[in-house]
């Protein structure tokens, strides 16, 4: 009853997206249902000009109406095309729009999302959901739903036809559509109920691991490792064919039944028609046989069609189940009295977050202060929070307890845009768009004349980028050839925060793909985007933070150590044991051990 209900749902949900043209569907769908009853008169008309044929044979001549029936036939099947192909007309028209509003309302409700969900959720996944699901509400609405409609009408109009003529035929023939009927039903029922749901699991499972496979193909070829070193990718495969192959054998019994059941009505019509005939009347059970012979076919192709209509309503409940998922992701509640930062200072405040669906903080009564124009470093082993921390300034999610303060103002309280318009932030993974230089940098100042974005190119570096680029600046990123490397990518990224201006600059690992020429380079911005700035720095690479106003040791979300780097260095603590290992890592070399 549970599965039920969510087939109305899902059905009802893509139809309230019609808006305006919902209308449009309805009237395709009882012109679907008027085309239905059409299909069925020229199987009619055979019956006439079968009985006045056989009533006069061989002298036809004595049946005048024969051509009349004839072209009635042809009339009422090109009257069923063409008020179909209206039907049609009218569902794709609204499905078309549809489609659009299902698109328009979920990126409406996406870029309201925060920012932190992106970083939870693949950007090509959550495009795919968005584009596929709404083509599969698409395809029902415009295809599936008006002829499930013709499929509901022509059996109740079936019925009245099939006893119409010979009720022992019709009820042989009624019994062969039951039967049909009852196996799908039982095919579709039970475990099989749920199992669109978990095929879509398991597709989109196995298609991530592909992409995973893919990228990971220089690795096998360079090491000659096969795809089972690729575990995830092989468990993936045969995950979905454990779950397609017990499908199909779930059915083979069923669909067999339907098969023989929707095509089987001559092995029932046949003995039938020669016991009636023994009785009399040889010519009207012929009439009826062969008006039978024919229409039996036509109701297998009509419970066919009802098969294909509810599997594309079940692939409508899934894509609404996914869609839905989307919307009920919540944006960040905005400030009903937002109020200004007097300032550019950074706190935290007795911080504690844990990320959505864990227990576990990744940041646990965190406190520290960034004065204004200071600049505070955070480092300390890979999952200890520091990009944790740095993310919940731009309030990329909100902390569960205790608040995060720019200029003493809580961020939560603060209207999206002065807080966007505060922070510039530089990330090791840098994403440039398939836009020009000049387009990727004045992305951070839409607004910015082009000496501007060329000023920041400069202060960021850029100059030796620029001058190998074929059109200079205007150059088009990833077309004909042309690429960055992650360190000229990164100096790219500088330049959007130079160009941006903000009085806070969070770097989280900004030289962490660099090689030493474009290192060198991006100490050098580094020197013009946080002159006078709110810096909050996060570097593994701890020779680029010796001279930071205070250094913070983050460990599992919490702040062992904090000081300068001097005073971090006499305490002989866990810093100074990093700052050890990254020393001896520094003066390593390639080479022999030396004898002992």
């Amino acid at each position: 009853m549970e599965k039920k209900e969510k087939k109305q749902n899902g059905l009802s949900q893509s139809l309230g997206y019609a808006g305006s043209h919902k209308s449009l569907t309805i009237l395709g769908c009882t012109l679907s249902a008027i085309a239905a009853v059409l299909g069925l008169a020229p199987y009619i008309c055979v019956w006439l000009a079968a009985r006045d044929a056989l009533e006069v044979f061989p002298n036809l001549s004595a049946a005048p109406d024969l051509a009349r029936y004839g072209w009635m036939a042809v009339w009422f099947s090109v009257a069923n095309v063409l008020v179909y192909f209206a039907a049609l007309m009218c569902t794709h028209l609204a499905a078309f729009r549809t489609a659009r509003n299902i698109r328009n309302t979920l990126m409406r409700h996406v870029v309201q999302l925060p920012l932190g969900y992106f970083m939870g959720s693949q950007s090509g996944l959550i495009r795919k959901q968005v584009d596929e699901n709404a083509g599969l509400t698409e395809d029902m609405l415009a295809h599936k739903l008006p002829d499930l409609t013709g499929a509901i009408v022509t059996p109740i109009v079936s019925v009245a036809v099939l006893f119409f003529y010979d009720w022992v035929m019709g009820l042989l023939c009624l019994l062969t559509m039951v039967l049909a009927l009852v196996s799908m039903f039982v095919m579709m029922s039970g475990d099989n109920a749920t199992f669109f749901h978990r095929y879509q699991l398991e597709v989109e499972k196995m298609s991530g691991e592909a992409v995973e496979y893919v990228r990971g193909i220089p690795v096998v070829k360079v090491f000659q490792q096969t795809v089972y070193s690729f575990k995830a990718f092989y468990n993936a495969i045969m995950s979905y064919s454990d779950l397609a192959g017990k499908y199909s054998m779930s059915c083979q019994k069923g669909q067999t039944f339907f098969l023989t059941c929707i095509n089987g009505a001559f092995a029932l019509l046949v003995p039938a028609a020669l016991l009636m005939a023994n009785r009399g009347d040889p010519v009207g059970v012929l009439v009826n046989f062969i008006f039978y012979a024919l229409f039996a076919p036509a109701c297998g192709g009509m419970i066919n069609r009802i098969m294909y209509a509810s599997d594309a309503v079940r692939q409508t409940d899934e894509a609404m189940f996914k869609l839905n998922r989307i919307l009920e992701e919540k944006p960040l509640p905005e400030p009903t009295a937002p109020k200004k930062p007097q300032g550019a200072s950074v706190e935290f405040q007795n911080v504690t977050f844990c990320y959505p669906g864990t227990e576990n903080p990744a940041l646990d009564h965190v406190s520290f202060s960034v004065p204004e124009g200071g600049t505070v470093a955070l480092v300390g082993p890979s999952g200890g929070g520091k990009t944790t921390a740095a993310s919940l300034i731009p309030r990329f999610w909100d902390v569960q307890k205790g608040s995060v303060l720019i200029g003493g103002v809580d961020v939560r309280e603060i209207a999206k845009e002065e807080l966007m318009q505060r922070v510039a932030f530089v990330f090791q993974d840098t994403k440039l768009f398939k836009k020009s230089l000049y387009e990727n940098i004045r992305t951070s100042c839409p607004d910015a004349a082009r000496e501007q974005v060329l000023a920041a190119a400069h202060a960021a570096q850029c100059d030796d980028i620029l001058e190998k680029m074929p059109d200079g600046i205007d150059t088009v990123v990833g077309t004909k050839g042309v690429y960055l490397s992650g360190g000229e990518a990164q100096r790219i990224a500088l330049a959007r925060a130079i160009l941006k201006d903000a009085p806070i600059i969070v770097l989280d690992e900004a030289t962490a793909f660099a090689d030493p020429e474009n290192e060198y380079q991006i100490q050098k911005a580094f020197e013009k985007l946080t002159r006078g700035k709110t810096v909050l720095m996060i570097a593994h690479r701890l020779s680029t933070i010796q001279n930071a106003d205070q250094i913070l040791v983050l460990n599992e979300g919490q702040v062992m150590e904090r000081g300068t780097q001097a005073e971090l260095l006499w305490q002989e603590g866990k810093y100074a044991a990093m700052w050890a290992d990254y020393s001896r890592a520094a003066q390593w070399k390639v080479g022999k051990e030396a004898a002992v």
